[in-house]
């Protein structure tokens, strides 16, 4: 405490409560191509429903990555994904104007590179890469004008082909056309009783059609904004803006699922924004932001803005005194130009580092899905060999498995035998084939979403060091059969080398039947739970330790540590997880010359729990009148 120069109390508080806190054991991680989402960015996922809203559905593509997530949410509810991307502008965000390709990856990368206006793809772009923005409609209606307005047909805008019955027309005239109707404007010369759409607006030729009710020069034409229907009334000024002595700042904006891409129906509204503003200071009366750029980066699901509609002049200033532009048309425009890409090794590779740093992201368990060898060698040396706290889940190739009959353990143990030996791996045997309710199909799936699914259930109902296999743990969901079954004899050849067998047994499921990493040494880390164990210890007692840190490394200190560690080690010895341990911070390890390297030794010795493997049942068969205690023991 402080030296005192006069008298008077001084207040500290010391806290000695500390413990070793719980980790996270259950937290998937997974990065593959999806149809929509952010790129190379970390997603939090918790279920099947969310994986569809913000990854989209499988398709032909992708479904083995998509099924091998959704099979680990069908365990557990945290899952972490990463979508991979082409980042050499093979894949492509949808624009509302293909003038310029252009990818904006995420939110990072909007804000850092895509967040001023740009002329040449504004003024919005898909939120995500991809063909699936294409689906996409996006119209913005800037005045009370555009909304609705009465038009007289002269020489230079009238309409022909207005036949009864018909739902379009062509308009056709002079530019004065393009001047006061756009596509998908609704017009109608009966004062408002009916309305048909225009579908095109020719600003130089007339189309000669068969005429039943031609609009002749002289009728008055009620045009309206195409979905002038979904707002009450048309934008005008907002109240912040007359109280700075502006006006003619709203704006409607409206986003439309135009293939049915997203919703499964063409045409369906998706999001809209009534009476957003275009002045850069406007806000509502909670002090909100209404300035329509702001508005759509930071609650629409589907657009980004990248510049204002075209013809607007002072967009974007502050309110005050300013009159904004009154545009005549609304602004529609159909998404187009996003391109999926072709997604290589590479950008697997790429998207799966985001989850290397182990101080930037947590995770426990690594869903490989179809990877490859460059794929399975990169997650365990460059991800689960580095952190040391997370488990890579790999599967055979689809190759080695499926439609490969008599072939399924040679080139199973092939592929295992191209990967290095380590306890951070666990490989299974195999794929399943599930059913598709996207596509009303049925596909193979790689079982490493599924088995790491079984170790993060196992945490949920008992404990990280329980194994995760077994007709107690071990049963597998989705499964209308395996892509191969393997016999005794092929479990004992995959066993041996470290792969964990997965198995049908009549009336009573699909089994894990095997506890294994791919470490190829004997040890006890040859096995889930006791790597599984280690783990946890391992990164609750490190998370605790760092309180340590920049402490006297004395007598004091080194007991406060025992007393840290051994309460929680009892907890997990409670639970069965181990069956001894000692904690050694003493003078033994803490010699003067550690302690003069400003050093802090722990030694905590650990007898892990082991899972049962084999069963041996002995029956031995006696005589009437032998006494069992003649027997037992010598046989």
């Amino acid at each position: 405490m402080a030296f005192q120069l006069s008298a008077g109390v001084n207040v500290s508080e010391v806290d000695l409560t500390t413990i070793v806190p719980s980790v996270a054991t259950s937290i998937g991680a997974f990065a593959g191509p999806f149809a929509w989402g952010p790129t190379n960015e970390v997603i939090t996922i918790s279920d099947e429903v969310r994986l569809a809203s913000r990854f989209g559905n499988p398709d032909s593509t992708n479904y083995e990555y998509w099924f091998s997530a959704a099979n680990f949410l069908a365990y557990t509810n945290n899952l972490k994904i990463v979508r991979a991307a082409n980042t050499a502008y093979s894949t492509l965000n949808a624009s509302a104007n293909t003038n310029g390709a252009i990818l904006i990856q995420n939110e990072d990368d909007y804000l850092g590179n895509h967040a001023t206006a740009n002329t040449t793809n504004g003024p919005m772009v898909a939120k995500c890469p991809g063909a699936l923005g294409n689906s996409l409609r996006i119209s913005m209606c800037p005045s009370s004008t555009a909304f609705s307005s009465n038009l007289t047909v002269t020489d230079s805008l009238r309409a022909n082909a207005v036949t009864s019955g018909d739902t379009t027309i062509n308009v056709n005239g002079t530019a004065n056309a393009a001047a006061n109707l756009i596509a998908g404007d609704l017009i109608s010369v009966d004062g408002g009783s009916s309305f048909v759409r225009v579908a095109s607006v020719n600003a130089t030729a007339i189309i000669t059609a068969t005429a039943v009710g031609t609009v002749v020069v002289g009728t008055a034409v009620l045009r309206k904004w195409q979905y002038a229907d979904q707002f009450k009334v048309a934008p005008g000024t907002s109240d912040y803006a007359t109280s700075k002595s502006g006006a003619n700042d709203e704006i409607h904006i409206i986003v439309i699922d135009e293939d049915g891409n997203f919703t499964g129906t063409a045409n369906n509204v998706v999001e809209k924004w009534a009476f957003v503003s275009k002045a850069a200071d406007a806000k509502d009366s909670s002090g909100s932001s209404i300035y329509y750029p702001n508005v759509l980066n930071e609650q629409s699901e589907y657009v980004w803005w990248t510049g204002h509609q075209p013809g607007a002049t002072n967009w974007g200033s502050n309110a005050q005194g300013v009159t904004f532009n009154e545009i005549r048309v609304p602004f529609s425009a159909s998404m187009s130009g996003g391109a999926d890409g072709t997604i290589t090794t590479a950008n697997v590779v790429s998207a799966y580092s985001q989850f290397a740093n182990a101080d930037s992201v947590d995770i426990s368990l690594i869903i490989s899905g179809p990877a490859n060898q460059a794929i399975a060698t990169s997650l365990i040396s460059n991800i689960a060999e580095v952190r040391k706290d997370c488990l890579v889940f790999l599967s055979p190739e689809r190759a080695d498995v499926v439609n490969n009959p008599g072939n399924e353990v040679t080139d199973s143990l092939a592929y295992r035998d191209s990967l290095t030996s380590t306890s951070f791996a666990v490989m299974d045997s195999g794929w399943k084939y599930q059913y598709d309710k996207y596509n009303d199909t049925y596909r193979y799936v790689p079982l490493n979403g599924d088995i790491a699914g079984l170790c993060a259930r196992t945490d949920l109902e008992r404990d990280p060091w329980y194994s995760p296999g077994g007709l107690n743990r071990g049963i597998i969901k989705n499964v209308i059969k395996l892509a191969y079954n393997p016999t005794k004899t092929n479990r004992d050849d995959l066993y041996v080398k470290g792969i964990n067998p997965v198995v049908s047994f009549q009336g009573e499921g699909t089994v894990l039947f095997g506890d294994k990493t791919m470490l190829s040494k004997p040890s006890a880390f040859d096995r889930i739970n006791v790597r599984r164990l280690f783990v946890v210890l391992e990164k609750s007692i490190a998370r605790a330790a760092r309180f340590s840190l920049f402490e006297f490394n004395d007598q004091f200190t080194r007991a406060q540590f025992v007393a840290l560690v051994e309460p929680f080690l009892r907890d997990v010895q409670g639970r069965r997880g181990i069956t001894d341990f000692r904690v050694v911070c003493d003078e033994t390890n803490n010699t003067g010359e550690v302690i003069d390297r400003n050093e802090f030794i722990g030694d905590i010795y650990i007898k892990p729990a082991r899972s049962i493997n084999f069963i041996q049942l002995n029956f031995v068969a006696v005589r009437t009148g032998v006494s069992f205690d003649e027997v037992v023991g010598q046989f």
